[in-house]
């Protein structure tokens, strides 16, 4: 079976210059997950505003098929890299259809800040706190 997860390796991702060795990133040893994510991302970055109204028309011109699109069409929501956006949203024109979201990028700031804050030793409250979060485990 192959993994589905991530891969966070700070070695790899500082290393990450083009799509493709995002998409391998993303989605590590699953090469149809890998292409089906080029393709919708690649056709949404190059929609004209980028809006896309449906993704199955990118499955049919990949030659990909509905599941592995529904599958990474869910990961890619999920990490916040694209959003379904309502007909009844004015900012795109009152047209439902699938954009690029920030969420991801945010998050990833929100993550690297949090673990900034979290290396300061502030004050004895601080540190007991931290003494007492061992034991939760």
């Amino acid at each position: 079976m192959t993994c589905t997860k991530v891969d966070m390796n700070h070695s790899r991702i500082a290393r990450i210059q083009d799509l493709d060795e995002l998409a391998t990133v993303l989605f590590p040893n699953n090469k149809n997950h890998q292409k089906t994510f080029l393709a919708v991302f690649v056709e949404l970055k190059w929609a004209p505003d980028q809006f896309l109204p449906a993704l199955e028309p990118i499955a049919q011109k990949h030659g990909l098929s509905r599941r592995t699109l529904e599958t990474v069409r869910a990961k890619m929501r999920r990490m916040g890299l694209i959003d379904h956006v309502s007909r009844f949203n004015k900012k795109h024109g009152y047209r439902e259809g699938w954009v690029f979201s920030k969420r991801f990028e945010h998050t990833l700031v929100k993550m690297a800040r949090l673990t900034s804050n979290l290396r300061e030793c502030r004050n004895s409250n601080q540190e007991r706190k931290d003494q007492n979060s061992l034991s939760y485990l």
